[in-house]
């Protein structure tokens, strides 16, 4: 499964980073490829391609906050989840993904 995200909290700071983190040693525990785009108060940093976005079987979007550059997605399966449950339990959102 080939898997991007976007990452983002209100501040910015600690939380977006650590779902993003999260986030990845999930998918990677499954034996997953991801890429996780986080949104914080530096701005957009690991930045999702148009190659990535056309290899992704899936996108995971946090919903704490508007982000920037969703419409790239169109088309593809978006689950939408919270920056507290990813960092809680990641799991959730690729269990969504599989079903």
């Amino acid at each position: 499964m080939n898997i991007v995200a976007i990452t983002a909290c209100p501040s910015g700071v600690a939380h977006t980073y650590m779902a993003a983190e999260s986030l990845e040693q999930a998918a990677i525990a499954r034996g997953w490829t991801i890429k996780v785009e986080t949104q914080g108060a530096l701005g957009a940093e690991n930045e999702i391609s148009a190659d990535d976005v056309t290899q992704a079987d899936a996108v995971i979007l946090t919903t704490d906050i508007e982000l920037n550059g969703t419409e790239r997605f169109e088309g593809k399966k978006i689950i939408q989840t919270t920056v507290k449950r990813l960092v809680v339990n990641p799991s959730e959102a690729l269990d969504a993904v599989e079903a």
